[in-house]
């Protein structure tokens, strides 16, 4: 079964957008968790994360993002990473039947060009990963899902 990604919807209120997406993911929320929260998972499918401190208040450098703090961490379900310069990015983990995940995304940022195309972009990139992944949990940020 392969994943999907529902239109995106976006809000403007002055100079701070809001993105969000919904994406149903190919996989349950025990092997989508790791893609989410972990150096390895986020180096397949964003980018590198030269630091992840996976803990409330912990720190976060995606490169190429920016460099913040853990602002949610609620394991298996939320992890939300503020940075600055570039808001808040948020991935909110929900069950989407016994094999599948949906995952609610939010993307809060001040100024600067649309995030959509962007985003949409990395979910089909996600998506194509976790699909080619196999069915154990963790198999996707030990290389073998490639």
């Amino acid at each position: 079964m392969a994943g999907s990604i529902e239109q995106g919807s976006s809000q403007t209120r002055g100079n701070k957008h809001i993105l969000h997406f919904l994406v149903r993911l190919p996989r349950p929320m025990e092997t989508v968790w790791p893609a989410l929260t972990t150096p390895e998972g986020l180096a397949r499918w964003l980018t590198a994360a030269d630091v992840l401190e996976p803990r409330l208040g912990g720190a976060v450098t995606l490169r190429g993002l920016g460099t913040g703090r853990v602002s949610a961490w609620d394991v298996d379900r939320v992890a939300e990473y503020t940075l600055e310069g570039r808001g808040r990015i948020r991935f909110h983990l929900e069950r989407g039947g016994p094999d599948r995940s949906v995952l609610r995304f939010t993307h809060e940022y001040r100024g600067g060009a649309a995030e959509e195309s962007r985003w949409r972009a990395r979910f089909e990139r996600l998506i194509d990963i976790l699909a080619a992944a196999p069915q154990r949990s963790g198999d996707l940020t030990n290389g073998r899902g490639r």
